[in-house]
């Protein structure tokens, strides 16, 4: 049975969309059609959509938020292991017995790396069902039987298959760790936009972790026409995200997981 704090959190997220408030705009507009004020809602709905699905605008915002990328040779030596966290990364499907790999599978490659250019001795999955509803799949699970078919042997590979959320991938991972590998010195491998929160939740349980972030969605800043000023419908799954994290670390700060 999980805590009411994670069914709320997750209740939640669904209303931290742009397009939802959009839409609801659109409903109320609607409904008051034949007044004037439903005409000035209609066109704020427009001006959000437009403002929502611009490139620039997007790109700006989450640059003020997520992780900047590290130079892997500047790291130095000396880290035990790399905590890799799960979110988005794989699934499998029963019917084809395969592993699907989604759009955060660069964790999961830049861990690789780290692991077989000696940066690290040991990897830590840590990820779980995270799902309100589907309570059966491990993600950390897939990932290590993903590390096991490339050759990675399984003495060097530690799962936590339980965590639904990123205080629970910090608190299991750290008692994990601790022992197994007492004071590990760790590179914390999850998404740039997500590391704000992440190392905030791994900090408050004392093990030593450096960010090695992935999945940069920004860019170098662009002048051209088309990402100025034509609108990108992908855009408002980024604001959902961004969204997301920046509201989930102000939660984390008021229930002290930072």
């Amino acid at each position: 049975m999980k805590s009411m704090f994670f069914v709320i959190s997750k209740i939640a997220s669904y209303f931290l969309t742009p397009l939802f408030w959009i839409l609801i705009l659109v409903l109320i507009a609607f409904l008051l059609i034949k007044k004037r004020a439903g005409r000035w809602i209609l066109l704020c709905a427009l001006i959000l959509f437009y403002l929502f699905s611009n490139r620039f605008l997007l790109d700006e915002a989450i640059r003020a938020w997520e992780y900047p990328l590290v130079n892997q040779r500047a790291l130095g030596s000396g880290y035990d292991a790399a905590i890799v966290l799960g979110g988005g990364v794989v699934t499998y499907d029963r019917h084809a017995d395969r592993l699907i790999f989604r759009e955060t599978a660069d964790k999961v490659l830049q861990a690789t790396d780290l692991y077989l250019n000696g940066s690290v001795g040991y990897l830590m999955l840590s990820g779980g069902p995270g799902d309100l509803f589907v309570r059966d799949r491990f993600e950390a699970s897939f990932m290590r039987k993903y590390f096991l078919s490339i050759g990675i042997p399984d003495s060097v590979i530690l799962v936590d298959s339980v965590s639904d959320n990123t205080w629970e991938n910090a608190r299991n991972s750290a008692q994990i760790l601790e022992k197994a590998i007492p004071g590990a010195r760790c590179l914390l491998v999850t998404t740039a936009l997500h590391m704000p929160r992440a190392m905030g939740c791994f900090r408050k349980t004392g093990l030593e972790v450096t960010p090695f972030p992935t999945n940069k969605i920004t860019g170098e800043r662009r002048s051209d026409f088309e990402y100025l000023f034509i609108p990108h419908t992908e855009c408002f799954v980024y604001w959902r995200n961004l969204i997301h994290e920046v509201v989930g670390y102000r939660i984390y700060k008021m229930k002290h997981y930072l």
